[in-house]
């Protein structure tokens, strides 16, 4: 299991690492108002935007949080090389015309680079597992962890990998955005059921790092869909409409 923390030097794209995103998106409850022809067309061009791009991200998946989170209906993980290609993509889902009717109450940015709490000097690739479900959150040290002798600090992180390997059915994908973002980490985990990585987080907060936990929160747990069942389930119309 990587560190939960670690922000200290290290640079994800010197050694051909990658850029994360999560962008979260809500919908107007009034666009459920308007007539089923024209939400189906507005689906349509905001999911073939998603396609087009699709090839040029190393990964782009789409997960539902609809009658989870009362802020937000489905978010994106986004993964490049190519920094570039984020605004790319926001710019052409602008363009679209449900993007008239979706707020983005949360997004979040890291990148990948070496852990220094294991034998890896290279960024790891983040490579999706394709289990059901994806509980991503932000994480944020607090300072007297920095302060902490390297090999406390060590101590502590072995710890945690160790419980983390406990759990084989949960896949840990942990980035940095200190420097690039409010947040020092994004955690992010696929599971096959979200209680296992309940089960897994009261293990961790026992540890001895987890007293130095400052925020992790909000969270979310995504099931991960196609963009356009993603969609459909934002007005519960799933059948699409020809001329």
């Amino acid at each position: 299991m990587s560190d939960h923390p670690a922000s200290e030097n290290g640079s994800g794209q010197g050694g051909g690492g990658q850029y994360i995103a999560y962008t979260y998106y809500r919908v107007d409850p009034a666009w459920r108002r308007l007539p089923v022809e024209e939400r189906a067309a507005a689906k349509d061009a905001f999911a073939e935007t998603l396609d087009e791009f699709a090839p040029q991200f190393d990964n782009l998946r789409t997960y539902s949080v609809t009658g989870v989170r009362p802020e937000c209906d489905f978010f994106t993980w986004k993964i490049t090389s190519r920094y570039d290609l984020l605004g790319e993509l926001g710019a052409a889902l602008n363009a679209t015309p449900l993007a008239g009717w979706l707020s983005t109450p949360y997004s979040y940015l890291a990148t990948t680079k070496a852990s220094q709490y294991t034998s890896a000097r290279r960024a790891r690739k983040i490579t999706p597992q394709g289990s059901k479900y994806l509980v991503v959150y932000p994480f944020i040290k607090t300072r007297p962890w920095y302060a902490l002798p390297a090999s406390d600090r060590q101590r502590a992180m072995d710890e945690h990998i160790r419980i983390g390997a406990e759990y084989p059915s949960i896949h840990n994908h942990t980035t940095y955005s200190f420097g690039i973002d409010d947040q020092e980490f994004m955690t992010a985990f696929e599971c096959d059921e979200p209680a296992d990585f309940m089960h897994l987080m009261l293990t961790l907060r026992e540890s001895e790092a987890s007293r130095y936990t400052e925020v992790d929160t909000p969270i979310f747990v995504g099931q991960h869909m196609d963009i356009r069942a993603a969609l459909d389930r934002l007005d519960g119309v799933n059948a699409h409409v020809t001329a």
